[in-house]
């Protein structure tokens, strides 16, 4: 059995982001869906408002999320990569369940495993974009008339932005269900608040060299 050691992965900030981002997809969902009649919680007009709210808080977080990681040089975590992506699909779909080890393991130079990058890159880049943008456009349907934005069509706009909250779903589900597969089952949670991550020695120095090229 490989020797385990701790390494301080995720910054104070780091962490804040996530959970206060997490909270506010949770609740944008909730007023969203309400708002679209899939149950009554709130009441519509009162979940209009706080989705409006919740959502011009969540673009003023994301940009400074975006802030921090081009500042901090953290965007290099996202640089997609091509190495050992199979080998990472492979234990995820089969390899994970006959108790292979993981083929990459994290580091502070690599948090990241290929897959993820991939997936939070596109995740990032363009759902999470797509979703804000169509959002706000549909905030500021009341001055179309004044930008004489005559070509934007609300119903497919609420089309794309509802589509979009669907994936969003669909990954926060996958995702929870992921932070299971660390060495305990709330190993990668726990991680996310403290900062600090257990990974086995003597087993990402291949991957480090990979990322200090």
């Amino acid at each position: 059995m490989s020797a385990k050691k701790k390494i301080y992965l995720y910054t104070r900030f780091e962490r804040f982001w996530h959970w206060v981002q997490s909270l506010l997809i949770f609740l944008l969902l909730l007023t969203g869906f309400e708002v679209h009649g899939s149950f009554s919680l709130f009441g519509f007009q009162k979940a209009v408002e706080y989705h409006n709210f919740l959502g011009l808080t969540w673009v003023i977080l994301f940009i400074f999320i975006v802030f921090w990681v081009v500042t901090t040089g953290e965007w290099r975590q996202y640089i997609p990569t091509t190495k050992k992506l199979f080998e990472v699909i492979g234990y995820y779909s089969s390899g994970i369940f006959k108790g292979h080890p993981h083929p990459v393991k994290k580091s502070k130079e690599a948090k990241h495993n290929p897959l993820q990058r991939l997936t939070y890159l596109g995740l990032t880049a363009i759902l999470l974009t797509l979703q804000m943008g169509t959002g706000l456009l549909y905030y500021l349907y009341n001055d179309w008339p004044i930008w004489n934005w005559t070509f934007l069509d609300l119903r497919l706009l609420a089309l794309i932005h509802l589509a979009c909250a669907f994936a969003i779903l669909a990954f926060i589900i996958i995702h929870v269900y992921m932070t299971t597969t660390g060495h305990t089952l709330t190993s990668h949670i726990s991680a996310m608040f403290s900062g600090w991550e257990e990974v086995e020695e003597g087993e990402v120095a291949d991957w480090e060299v990979h990322e200090k090229r």
